[in-house]
């Protein structure tokens, strides 16, 4: 899913393709993507869009009005620019959002719909699409802890959490974790004032070095391949390589379809976390330590 850099890098593309320009028209390539009815989608067409905005894991896209356009791309909806009134065919185009001089495009890959398109007038109708996750770099240390500490939930579980950290998913806070060697099982409510610490810090480094990163190449050209898998991430998506920082293999937990990486030397004090589906298969014989794992491995 497009996380906080992916969607900034989104919405820095589509600042000088869209703003000031009108909105000729939205063209659905699937009815079921719109889950608003009033306002209708053509109140958006024919307007000049006057503001973009990251909500979340969201972007908004604001015209003439005070009518907004809001996308959530969820796992596999990816935005595209396109030379003028592209075709709709096949399954995985969704929408079009036409301008004069080009076209926004959205596709959702795989057989799932989940992504979505929401219709709304005014800004307390934009906020009510807000799950309300606090924006790590407005926040101090203070506001931080408090966030991360009203309820007692795994750090990996707590990052992830709309309601309480704006725009941080499966990929980005695998690397935030990373850069704070903190485990992605730890209770938020069991860390130290240091950890905290470690964390807050971490957390604005991790996503300011890949704001950064993803910013300058939108400027360059539309992000076309946006992707959780990013070369240079120190451990999600790398399991079984090196980590950059001590050398072990980058280890994982998988669930529901997700994926944990992590570093067990520089994360866990050497210590392998149960990975669901082999654990049940092995039972007692599941590797506690490295050295433990690498044993098994050799048998």
């Amino acid at each position: 899913m497009p996380e906080l850099p992916d969607i900034a890098a989104y919405v820095e593309a589509l600042e000088p393709r869209v703003m000031g320009r009108t909105l000729e028209r939205v063209r659905l390539g699937n009815p079921f993507l719109l889950r608003t009815l009033e306002p209708p989608l053509e109140s958006a067409e024919g307007r000049v869009v006057c503001g973009l905005r990251r909500i979340g894991k969201r972007i908004a896209m604001g015209v003439e009005g005070d009518v907004w356009l809001v996308l959530h791309l969820m796992i596999a909806g990816r935005l595209h620019w396109r030379p003028p009134r592209p075709k709709l065919g096949g399954r995985q185009n969704l929408a079009a959002f036409d301008f004069a001089h080009g076209s926004l495009t959205l596709t959702e890959a795989g057989s799932q719909r989940r992504a979505s398109l929401h219709v709304v007038r005014g800004e307390e109708a934009l906020r009510s699409l807000d799950p309300g996750g606090i924006d790590v770099f407005a926040a101090d240390l203070a506001v931080f802890r408090e966030a991360l500490t009203f309820e007692n939930h795994t750090l990996k579980r707590a990052l992830t959490d709309p309601r309480t950290f704006s725009g941080i998913g499966n990929a980005y806070s695998d690397e935030i974790l990373h850069a704070a060697r903190l485990s992605p099982i730890a209770q938020t409510r069991k860390l130290t004032a240091e950890e905290i610490a470690r964390l807050h810090a971490a957390t604005r480094d991790t996503l300011a070095l890949w704001l950064d990163r993803l910013r300058a190449e939108a400027r360059q050209k539309f992000p076309e391949k946006v992707t959780a898998f990013r070369e240079g991430m120190a451990v999600h998506g790398r399991y079984g390589q090196p980590c950059p920082r001590c050398g072990e293999k980058v280890q994982r937990i998988r669930y529901a379809g997700n994926e944990t990486n992590y570093c067990a030397r520089c994360q866990t004090g050497g210590k392998v976390l149960a990975d669901r589906g082999l654990s049940r298969l092995l039972g007692k014989d599941w590797p506690r330590t490295l050295e433990e794992l690498e044993a098994l491995k050799r048998r």
